[in-house]
């Protein structure tokens, strides 16, 4: 039976009422959160979860990637695979992390161990380049039990060198990898203030034809090829393929564009393993040259990439170029090397402070006054007494703490106290703090200084592995 006074209108709620929040939720989350790479640091939220992990475990040794992927967990509200998925794609771009095992293979698309039988560890260059505790922003992990870096101080164009790509919800993002030397070279002339042009460099190598790169913006097309030779009149030889593509997936479409009748060949050859090989085996009277223009266009012997710059800066996504991102990268850098060199400073002149201190205190036999004093107080009294004749030789202010830190000088200390070791000890702080405000007041000199050592230290055999190229367009009708 129905009630009478029941109003249907009570229990109506509108369905676009109910999801509207979610949605924008939802998708606010997945651009922020795990899709897109923040410009202050270049990395998605799971791989500076993963590199922090690793820092905490970091002892110099290689570490079980399960382990990593165990710890990181703490910091990361995700399932495992996600982060050993992430963790084989950072070591395979041979920058951040040392490895150790089967990786897998980016030539063949062989996928790496599983984690268990694998192992990393930070690298040399990540460990310059990326940690920098005390000029770091901390915040809460997600369950408030531990602390996580907002962002690196990263003092590098990190997200231009690995390059990044992420499908969010109404936006993608597509960052080509660049060469690491040329990212070095156009910071410098960026600093400089001399113009600079970055094009990609992939791991695979290849040729690239960057004619429409549009500086990786929106709209902009590149094509890559692979290297193609002669061997003999009836053999070709593979030694390079496109990114993206592999040596499996390239014999694919080769296969099939022969299955179609649009090229002629009577076998494929894969030798790849740590070099691509791949040898195409002709039959009589076919042309090499046309056969290979019609690999260019009939196969993944030429593939198309169109880029999409899309960063995450101020908590809001935004599209851009390369060349922007590395004005932003470099502009951050020195900002960072500023506050290193400010950090820097206060401790130097913190140190010098002390240690004057500490050498008045035993040179002016200033301890002799506390002996007969019978408390704490008194004997607190007596150093700051003791100590007003000498205030003009500081530069700051002494505080209750200073007083409390020449209490705690022991007496063997002070009776092997070398006055002259003393002076030696100030004058190189002296120093020290001369040649940090001098990198101060030239920052930018210092900055390009910095760019030059990271050149040299990690730039070796760091050359530009694709070749770039105007292409003849292959007429597919011919």
């Amino acid at each position: 039976m129905i009630d009478e006074n029941f109003d249907k209108e009570d229990f109506l709620v509108p369905i676009s009422g109910m999801y509207k929040e979610w949605f924008i939720d939802y998708a606010s989350y997945v651009i922020l959160e795990r899709a897109v790479p923040a410009i202050e640091d270049g990395l998605k939220p799971v791989q500076r979860r993963i590199l922090h992990s690793m820092k905490d475990l970091d002892d110099g040794r290689f570490n079980k990637v399960a382990n990593i992927v165990g710890h990181t967990m703490q910091y990361h509200p995700h399932g495992d695979a996600s982060i050993s998925d992430a963790i084989v794609q950072i070591g395979q771009k041979e920058l951040l992390i040392d490895t150790q095992g089967n990786w897998g293979n980016i030539l063949t698309g062989d996928s790496a161990a599983a984690s268990r039988y694998i192992e990393a560890r930070l690298s040399p260059f990540a460990l310059d380049v990326v940690y920098s505790p005390k000029i770091t922003n901390w915040q809460l992990s997600y369950d408030g039990r531990r602390k996580e870096p907002v962002n690196f101080p990263v003092k590098f164009p990190l997200l231009l060198a690995q390059g990044a790509e992420g499908i969010a919800v109404g936006l993608s993002t597509k960052i080509l990898p660049h060469n690491f030397v040329e990212l070095i070279d156009a910071s410098i002339k960026c600093l400089k203030g001399r113009k600079f042009q970055l094009y990609p460099d992939f791991p695979t190598s290849g040729v690239v034809d960057v004619t429409n790169y549009n500086d990786g913006k929106r709209g902009g097309r590149i094509k890559v090829r692979a290297k193609i030779n002669q061997l003999n009149k009836n053999t070709l030889i593979i030694t390079q393929i496109p990114y993206t593509t592999t040596s499996s997936s390239l014999i694919d479409s080769i296969l099939k564009a022969n299955e179609k009748g649009k090229i002629k060949i009577k076998k494929i050859e894969d030798n790849t393993a740590s070099d691509v090989e791949i040898l195409i085996h002709l039959p009589n009277g076919v042309s090499p040259d046309k056969t290979i223009d019609g690999l260019f266009a009939f196969t993944n012997c030429e593939v198309s990439i169109s880029p999409l710059g899309c960063i995450i800066e101020n908590n809001k996504p935004l599209f851009t170029g390369v060349s922007d991102m590395l004005i932003k990268s470099t502009m951050n850098t020195k900002e960072l090397l500023k506050k290193e060199l400010e950090n820097k400073l206060k401790e130097l002149n913190q140190l010098w402070h002390s240690s004057t201190l500490e050498k008045i205190f035993i040179e002016k036999r200033i301890y002799r006054l506390i002996e007969d004093k019978d408390s704490w107080e008194l004997v607190l009294e007596a150093i700051k007494d003791g100590l007003k004749p000498h205030l003009e030789l500081l530069k700051q202010i002494v505080t209750h703490d200073d007083v409390i830190k020449l209490t705690e000088i022991r007496i063997k200390r002070i009776s092997k106290y070398d006055i002259d070791k003393a002076d030696k000890k100030i004058i190189e702080i002296e120093n020290q703090i001369e040649e940090t405000n001098y990198n101060l007041e030239n920052l930018n000199d210092f900055a390009i200084n910095y760019f030059k050592d990271l050149k040299l230290k990690y730039g070796k055999n760091r050359e530009r592995k694709t070749e770039i190229k105007i292409f003849d367009d292959v007429d597919v009708k011919k």
